[in-house]
């Protein structure tokens, strides 16, 4: 199953790059096995400053047809990280091929994209910044693959 970060706002050079890639590609090498992956970010910007409509519709075009979709929301769901790596087993065995993440701009996602989500991922009550929102996911996929596969980064 391919998983397709869908980000409103362009990441430049810098820390939070750094984590991300580095996550990614911890989560693909992980992954790979469990057929999970690959990994990529898919970047929007609205140039227009159409709002959040505008993202949204710059969004949806970012997501594959017929992909999984899944907006970080605060809004959404909290889990613990074993439920989220059961929640993306459960999806890869249902046989989607592709699983979108989005993560919104600085107003969040527009309510029309948020209502035709399959799911909606909280990472606390707590609002954060987009940006970071990007190293948190990417972080969890690899804890994820990584709790699915056995291994030893997720401890108890």
């Amino acid at each position: 199953m391919r998983v397709h970060i869908c980000a409103v706002g362009r990441l430049r050079a810098g820390p939070e790059k750094d984590l991300i890639d580095d996550y990614l590609i911890r989560f693909d090498r992980t992954g790979r096995a469990l057929g999970l992956g690959p990994a990529q970010v898919v970047e929007v910007e609205d140039k227009k400053g159409g709002g959040m409509a505008a993202e949204a519709a710059l969004l949806e075009k970012a997501v594959p047809a017929g992909a999984l979709i899944c907006v970080l929301d605060e809004r959404g769901r909290v889990e613990s990280s074993p439920d989220f790596a059961t929640r993306l087993g459960g999806w890869r065995d249902k046989g989607h091929r592709d699983l979108a993440f989005v993560i919104g701009g600085a107003d969040g996602i527009d309510k029309a994209l948020r209502a035709r989500a399959d799911h909606a991922l909280s990472f606390g009550k707590m609002v954060w910044p987009h940006m970071m929102v990007r190293v948190m996911l990417s972080e969890q996929l690899y804890r994820a693959a990584s709790i699915l596969s056995g291994g030893p980064y997720h401890r108890v």
